[in-house]
């Protein structure tokens, strides 16, 4: 019997028009172009600024754009995941409306939530789904509007986030590419150093929260970077070990997009060069769940089939984890 393995077939991608450049951010806050491009890497982000538009808008967006791309009927889908960290309110799931919204009427959905790792979680999720023979369309979407969560008062979070989406369709494969193997990862230390304290059923919405703050993220910037370091390195290094292959096998890295740093360091562990690295931070900075579907449609046409990739992410939570697959097209 041939095995199945679950492959990426199409991708698709929305970024908001308001780019919020880090010139913009020095009138806003005490800071300053040089600072956040030697520290982040970023030099501008897509902020979504309607106010009556949510994730949900660049989801649709996304999928819409993949949906056309691929001259796929969304009748078709099987199943859209939902990974996000901002949904569009905290009851009434985000990607039941996505799906209805697309037309993929025929689909169930639900959204998926582990910060930063949540399309590379979703991403695992939905290959379970493939393989186990009993779906064979998949619509993964990354979404975030972080612009909804951030104190721009606060420039150790204010600097660092944006808006975006960005879709995959997963489908069967039979020829050997697609998901080759993963490594996933959590610990609940992390709970005390990223955060949103105020909302959920600890500590639910009231008038003092709000006058507090407490409904926005609040980072202790240098312990999650130094977790994130190890952490995105170690497990990007030990799928390449588990799998036997060297620097020379790997032809991208595909890094969640938080800190240029950090994905320096974790390319470095790998010993890839800068030209097998997808970079995309200085243009949207980090779109939380949005990060690695977005790379993946800016690189898209420089993607071969049979091409090695690591994907590796690092969030909240702690959450992290790498997932080596094998590019399933050409794209003409």
């Amino acid at each position: 019997m041939t095995k199945i393995s679950a492959a990426i077939t199409a991708v698709g991608k929305y970024v908001p028009d308001f780019v919020l450049s880090n010139q913009v951010l020095e009138t806003m806050v005490d800071t300053n172009d040089e600072w956040i491009t030697s520290r982040t890497g970023i030099k501008e982000r897509r902020i979504l600024k309607d106010k009556d538009k949510g994730t949900s808008f660049m989801a649709i967006k996304a999928a819409e754009d993949l949906i056309a791309k691929k001259g796929l009927d969304p009748k078709e889908i099987d199943l859209v995941l939902m990974a996000t960290t901002t949904p569009d309110m905290p009851v009434a799931s985000t990607g039941v409306f996505v799906a209805t919204q697309i037309g993929a009427t025929n689909a169930f959905s639900y959204d998926l939530q582990a910060a930063c790792s949540s399309f590379l979680y979703g991403l695992s999720t939905a290959t379970s789904y493939i393989e186990s023979g009993r779906y064979k369309k998949v619509l993964l979407i990354g979404a975030d509007k972080m612009s909804s969560i951030i104190d721009y008062t606060d420039r150790a979070t204010c600097i660092i986030f944006g808006d975006g989406a960005g879709a995959v369709l997963i489908e069967a494969n039979t020829e050997g590419l697609g998901f080759q193997d993963e490594i996933l990862k959590s610990d609940g230390v992390g709970r005390e150093f990223l955060k949103i304290e105020a909302g959920g059923s600890i500590l639910p919405s009231s008038e003092e929260t709000v006058k507090n703050k407490q409904h926005f993220v609040h980072q202790d910037g240098k312990t999650v970077f130094k977790y994130a370091v190890s952490g995105m390195a170690d497990v990007s290094e030990q799928i390449m070990k588990r799998n036997n292959l060297t620097h020379d096998d790997i032809n991208w890295l595909v890094p969640h997009q938080a800190n240029k740093r950090i994905i320096d360091a974790t390319a470095n562990r790998m010993d890839l060069s800068e030209d097998k690295v997808m970079v995309n931070i200085h243009k949207y900075g980090n779109t939380t769940s949005a990060t690695l579907p977005l790379l993946l449609a800016d690189f898209e046409n420089q993607l071969k089939k049979g091409d090695n990739l690591i994907l590796a992410s690092f969030g909240g939570g702690f959450t992290w984890g790498a997932i080596y697959l094998k590019w399933a097209y050409t794209n003409n």
